[in-house]
């Protein structure tokens, strides 16, 4: 399965660039990643260019009303995704201003990292190590413990 990671606005601090490009590299021996970053700007127009970059592909949300799975959960669902042959799934990070709600309506799938509201370079850095952390418990191996 491949990934997509669509992200509003570049990274801010140059410690968030560092931390996604550790785990960038450990996941690819995973799967395939790709990351789109859309420019801050008015609402409409970034979901728009959301909604285009993800066309035809299981688009999922990251949004604080979302639904919260634990990492073992996680790692359930991506190898159920992976048998069923899904071929690319988005993630998306929102900007400064999130996600409207006619997106979130649009949208099949929506995940929380945290009932917290979280800055995106955060929530990007939080998701990258919590797709290693699935991948490391599908394959068993020793960086999950439970």
């Amino acid at each position: 399965m491949q990934w997509r990671i669509i992200t509003v606005g570049k990274p801010g601090h140059p410690w968030v660039k560092e931390a996604v490009d550790l785990y960038w590299k450990r996941l690819q021996h995973y799967s395939h990643f790709e990351h789109i970053i859309i420019k801050e700007g008015p609402l409409e127009k970034v979901e728009k260019q959301i909604e285009a970059a993800c066309a035809r592909e299981l688009c999922i949300l990251l949004d604080e009303r979302g639904k919260q799975l634990r990492s073992v959960e996680m790692a359930r669902w991506i190898q159920q995704e992976e048998v069923s042959g899904r071929k690319r799934v988005c993630l998306v990070i929102g900007g400064a201003d999130g996600h409207s709600t006619q997106l979130r309506a649009k949208a099949r799938v929506c995940w929380s990292l945290s009932s917290l509201t979280m800055q995106h370079d955060i929530a990007w850095v939080m998701l990258m190590e919590q797709i290693y952390r699935a991948y490391t418990i599908i394959k068993g191996e020793p960086y999950h413990r439970e």
